[in-house]
């Protein structure tokens, strides 16, 4: 029997560096081929396009395949299932499979998947590769359980410790078999070595915590680890989420975690082009203060460069860097908003167009 496809899972909360640290994988394949799949939460394919024209003959767009009908952890059977059929059905079969989950998904359900009998023969999980924004971690933004951050937050009467953010954050960590602790440039050493004991403390045993900046780690590092995790589920369970499985249901009963995505919602901004890309940078950090606005992410028009730019932003946190021409696509800045329900869209929409 030909020996199974590896595939890696790569997870973490909104904003964390998972499509910054797969565009490194796929710039230093060093001739490996690569398959990707992608979730996203939103209305923007945003990720998936940062993805393509990576420059590699190993990468090309044909290798990337985009699940947009929703979490990936709830449409296991309609969506993710398919796409592995169709991918594995493929005469140039991939070396290796690159899974990134959407930064509200939970982990543990996929893996799973992977014991189904349509794909279970010929594909295995060779890890789950949880990415944590460090600095957001630090600040307490995303994570109630991190010791390290405790302290700072006690004094909040007002700190809600059972957050679905939290839990969320919880189940990522719990799936893990590798933790990146990205952006660490933007902590100091110090903070850096606390976070990473703390989290290798609330990790499954053995499970080794690493830290990144830009997401820049060996491929060798991160693929290649040969857990085979979907037949190693002992540990890595969510502790808020009751599910049930049973290896004879039909598809049609597959296994559905109560894990509500109506507690969140995402929708699209248009504008025109912008002048002075630092002052709209600091209008969107604004924006995300004043809304309490989770992600937002997108691409901007600049009045004359013919790149666009893009701009990923976490907390009131705004990067942004050229990635590619416009090329024939309308000279438009379309932003993905993502936050917790009850945002003011209209007040949002007009802030960012202002």
């Amino acid at each position: 029997m030909p020996a199974k496809i590896p595939a890696t899972v790569v997870t973490g909360f909104l904003g964390a560096g998972k499509t910054t640290l797969i565009r490194h994988l796929l710039e230093n394949a060093n001739g490996k081929r690569i398959a990707l799949i992608i979730n996203e939460f939103g209305d923007l394919g945003v990720d998936g396009d940062l993805l393509k024209g990576c420059g590699d003959e190993t990468c090309s767009d044909d290798d990337i395949f985009e699940l947009s009908n929703g979490c990936i952890c709830c449409t296991v059977a309609e969506d993710f299932i398919p796409t592995m059929e169709a991918l594995l059905a493929r005469d140039n079969a991939p070396d290796h499979i690159v899974i990134e989950t959407s930064g509200l998904a939970l982990p543990q359900p996929l893996v799973r998947a992977f014991q189904w009998p349509q794909i279970s023969t010929r594909v295995t999980v060779d890890g789950v590769v949880t990415v944590v924004d460090g600095k957001a971690v630090a600040e307490g933004r995303f994570a109630a359980n991190i010791a390290a951050v405790d302290a700072q937050r006690k004094a909040d009467d007002n700190l809600d410790h059972d957050t679905p953010l939290a839990e969320l954050f919880e189940d990522q960590i719990a799936a893990a078999d590798m933790i990146v602790v990205n952006k660490s440039d933007l902590l100091g050493e110090a903070e850096t070595d606390a976070l990473v004991t703390q989290l290798g403390q609330d990790a499954r045993a053995g499970v080794h915590v690493v830290r990144s900046t830009m997401g820049r780690l060996p491929i060798e590092v991160v693929l290649g680890q040969g857990a085979e995790a979907e037949a190693n589920m002992e540990g890595r369970d969510e502790g808020h989420h009751h599910h049930h499985h049973d290896d004879d249901d039909d598809d049609d009963d597959h296994d559905h975690d109560h894990h509500d995505h109506d507690d969140f919602e995402s929708f699209v901004v248009e504008r025109a082009e912008i002048t002075d890309p630092a002052a709209f940078a600091e209008q969107v950090a604004g924006v995300i203060r004043a809304h309490d606005i989770l992600r937002l992410k997108g691409f901007v028009a600049v009045a004359g460069k013919p790149m666009r730019l893009a701009l990923q932003a976490v907390g009131p946190r705004v990067d942004t860097y050229y990635d590619q021409p416009f090329g024939a696509a309308p000279r438009l800045t379309r932003l993905v908003v993502i936050g917790q329900t009850g945002l003011d869209r209209a007040a949002i929409a007009d802030a960012l167009a202002a």
